[in-house]
């Protein structure tokens, strides 16, 4: 399953099916609460899905919960199956390691399982796993600073939170800049948060008398390096690569912003479609296992406005 055809016509077969089952099913949605713009755009899609689905699906009850860190998102998916228990569970991890356990609980009790994003530390216990190509985004990214510092030059690497995504990133981008001349300086994580990322940049300023360029992996990220380096009065940085497509970014690449000269797309609509296809999963004998992948594309200021969403919370 790799594109949205597949999606489309599930969920058209499952609507003409009609509802035959006998009693209401319960599917647990839980996700990481917004505390960053990707995760808050994630956060608004996650409860305008639930919202139509809900009005579609009459055999269907929703549970969303949202979770600051790894520990509370453990101990909603515990309550949602001690209290609610639930058919089936929708989750973006939070982190990895510490939530593959209880998310195997839950497999191993009979409900479906839908991972999205952020996968898990062992292999096979999702029914479904939803994402962004996460080895794409970290090509994508590498390729364009390939071609952007075509006599090399010295980078600093912003990761993101400690994650399976998040090494398939790295590792992509770095393959992609083998042989280039392009030297990383440092990598550091910026925990996708533009204040971890603020102070994680001031140490490099400090450390480094110059930087050519900056992969932020995340438009978060990328908030905060550019005033790092605003603040540090710095001029050797000639621009900073971030990602996932937030409003903001897009705008400034499409006006041309000389920082800002291009982004990857990663939506955070894509828990969207990882409830909606565990809706159809529940409700129809519609096939949904298996991967489902969301590719990632290059931003440049000649395609910027079809990615930009000025309604959007991202």
């Amino acid at each position: 399953m790799k594109n949205t055809t597949l999606l489309s016509a599930a969920i058209a077969a499952s609507l003409f099916a009609g509802s035959a089952m006998a009693e209401t099913k319960v599917i647990g949605v839980s996700i990481p609460a917004a505390t960053h713009g990707w995760a808050g755009g994630m956060n608004f899609h996650a409860k305008q899905a639930i919202e139509r689905l809900e009005a579609v699906y009459e055999d269907l009850d929703f549970v969303l919960a949202t979770a600051p860190n790894a520990g509370k998102q453990v101990n909603d998916i515990e309550d949602m199956v001690a209290t609610r228990g639930i058919d089936a569970l929708v989750v973006l991890p939070f982190e990895s390691d510490p939530l593959t356990p209880p998310i195997q609980a839950v497999a191993e009790s009979g409900a479906w399982v839908t991972v999205v994003d952020r996968g898990l530390s062992v292999d096979g216990i999702e029914d479904l796993y939803v994402a962004g190509d996460n080895s794409g985004f970290g090509k994508v990214a590498g390729e364009f600073m390939v071609s952007n510092m075509p006599d090399g030059g010295d980078i600093v690497v912003f990761r993101g939170i400690p994650t399976t995504i998040d090494n398939e990133r790295v590792d992509a981008f770095t393959a992609a800049i083998d042989g280039s001349g392009i030297n990383v300086l440092d990598m550091q994580h910026g925990n996708w948060n533009r204040d971890d990322s603020f102070t994680v940049m001031e140490d490099f300023l400090s450390k480094y008398p110059k930087i050519d360029a900056v992969w932020a992996s995340d438009d978060d990220m990328a908030i905060g390096i550019l005033a790092a380096v605003e603040a540090a009065g710095r001029d050797d940085v000639q621009f900073v690569l971030g990602g996932a497509g937030m409003k903001e970014m897009i705008k400034r690449t499409a006006d041309g912003d000389k920082m800002i000269p291009a982004n990857v797309t990663y939506p955070p609509g894509m828990i969207a479609t990882a409830i909606e296809l565990t809706a159809v999963g529940m409700t129809s004998s519609s096939p949904v296992s298996g991967t489902f992948t969301i590719g990632s594309v290059l931003v440049t200021k000649e395609n910027a406005m079809e990615f930009y969403y000025p309604d959007s919370p991202f």
